[in-house]
This record gives C-alpha cells, structure tokens and sequence, in this order.
C-alpha cells in the first residue's frame, strides 16, 4: 500500500479539498397540491405519496 513520503500542507490540503462540493438538493412539484417537495418522499403539505394519503398533513 502506498504512504506518503511527505507531510501535506495545509495550504495543499485546503485546495485539493476546495472543490468537495455539494449539489443542490432536487425538488418536484408534488401531483395533488403542486408545492415543491423532493423526490421520492411524501409531501409534507397535503401528506401524499404515490397519489395516496400516508401521512396527516402539516396544516
């Protein structure tokens, strides 16, 4: 297994790190009630998923 010869400066670890960026997070725009919810998750304003009532609604 391969070991680094050298300690790596901070300067360099900074930068190597600087481009570990994290995406957005994805939303859709639930079928019932149209707000903004993300995928793959029952909506927490009506309480849907799949088109059916799983959970009590927010509101």
């Amino acid at each position: 297994m391969a070991v680094p010869k050298r300690k790596m400066s901070r300067a360099n670890t900074r930068a190597r790190r600087s481009q570990w960026k994290t995406s957005a997070v994805a939303l859709v725009s639930c079928p019932q009630c149209r707000s903004p919810k993300r995928p793959h998750m029952a909506c927490g304003e009506c309480g849907t998923y799949n088109r059916r009532q799983v959970i009590e609604p927010n509101a």
